[in-house]
């Protein structure tokens, strides 16, 4: 195998971390792991980290995490996994975590391709006391079979917002399921949103990652939208619930187009318990291109708090081929004591597909949402 890189030396009192050192390649074993970024001084940022060696036959070098920042700055980069060119692609490295008065967390590290499958991203790193968290890294490709999944979006910090989840990778035969986003600050902030899955030929897209929570106050994070699929579409990503007091539910991500059967919507995210409102479901991907299928189903609409709407249901997908049936349209979502429910999704403009229904209004004010219509 491929020897390690080496780790990056630590920042002085005003300076970064150094970078972490590539791994080692190898024809007959595994690359080599890249090194871990160096940490910053007391102001100044993490260093990023190691890309893993390449390997020929064997599995890809993982990338190296990056550093973390010092009392304030951002973490280091996570590094890119190592390419494979007969297997299984490294995964990204891990971002480094946010300095601890402030900053970002860091980026994590794209996963390696492969020649079979694609290498993981690498999760986004948690923010400081005041800070966002990272985006999780891009799944790598795979050549012949499965693309990698996205890495996890980083957690905010007390104050700060959740970061994306990272796309899912592009496969052979089916697409990498995207990232889970990062949870918001556990006191105020927004979820991150879900990363998108990969496209997926000649099988199944990848799923789109579930959008992050928030804390207390603040909306979910978006689901992921998915990948198109020769076969079948994969499921979009549930929104994300709203912060425990107040906020939205974050809106589901869209089902994926496939040449058979779409894939169906996320669901939206419930809103907080005294106010928000629910997040819209996703909408069906469209199914039935190639030959005959059904239309991706429509996610459900969140519920609302105490105050607030329910989220609209999600439209049913079309489905193209003689012989296919459309999707179901999605409920809509439940108000509670004052507000109107969500409207239902309307259906697959084929037969033998049902409409969403509305919605209940709230108890104390509000109207129920309409019906789809078919």
């Amino acid at each position: 195998p491929g020897g390690p890189g080496g780790d990056g030396g630590a920042g002085g009192l005003f300076g970064n971390g150094g970078s972490g050192g590539t791994g080692g390649g190898s024809l007959d074993g595994n690359g080599g792991a890249g090194g871990t970024g160096g940490a910053s001084g007391l102001f100044g940022s993490g260093g990023k980290g190691g890309v893993g060696g390449v390997s020929a036959h064997q599995v890809g070098g993982n990338g190296g995490a990056g550093g973390s920042g010092g009392l304030i700055g951002a973490g280091g980069a996570g590094g890119d996994g190592g390419q494979a060119d007969d297997t299984v692609g490294g995964a990204g490295g891990a971002g480094g975590k946010g300095g601890v008065l402030y900053g970002s967390g860091g980026l994590g590290g794209t996963g390696g391709n492969g020649g079979q499958d694609g290498g993981i991203g690498g999760a986004g790193g948690t923010g400081g006391l005041f800070g966002d968290g990272g985006f999780g890294g891009e799944g790598g490709t795979g050549l012949t079979a499965d693309g990698g999944v996205g890495g996890t979006g980083g957690a905010g910090g007390l104050f700060g917002d959740g970061g994306t989840g990272g796309d899912g990778g592009t496969g052979g035969a089916n697409g990498g399921a995207g990232g889970t986003g990062g949870r918001s600050g556990l006191l105020y902030g927004a979820g991150g949103a879900g990363g998108d899955g990969g496209n997926g030929q000649p099988a199944n897209g990848g799923a789109g990652g579930a959008g992050g929570a928030s804390g207390l106050f603040g909306d979910g994070g978006h689901g992921g939208d998915v990948g198109v699929g020769h076969l079948a579409g994969g499921l979009g990503g549930a929104g994300g619930a709203g912060g425990m007091l107040a906020g939205s539910g974050g809106d589901g991500g869209d089902g994926g187009v496939a040449g058979k059967d779409g894939g169906a919507g996320g669901a939206g995210g419930d809103a907080g318990i005294v106010l928000g409102n629910g997040g819209a479901g996703g909408s069906g991907g469209w199914g039935g291109f190639s030959a005959a299928g059904i239309g991706g189903a429509g996610g459900v609409g969140g519920n609302a708090g105490l105050i607030g709407n329910g989220g609209n249901g999600g439209a049913g997908g079309l489905a193209n081929a003689p012989g296919s049936i459309g999707g179901n349209g999605g409920a809509g979502g439940d108000a509670w004591l004052i507000g109107n429910g969500g409207n239902g999704g309307n259906s697959g403009a084929t037969a033998g597909s049902s409409a969403g229904a509305g919605g209940a209004g709230g108890r104390l004010i509000g109207e129920d949402g309409a019906d789809g219509s078919t």
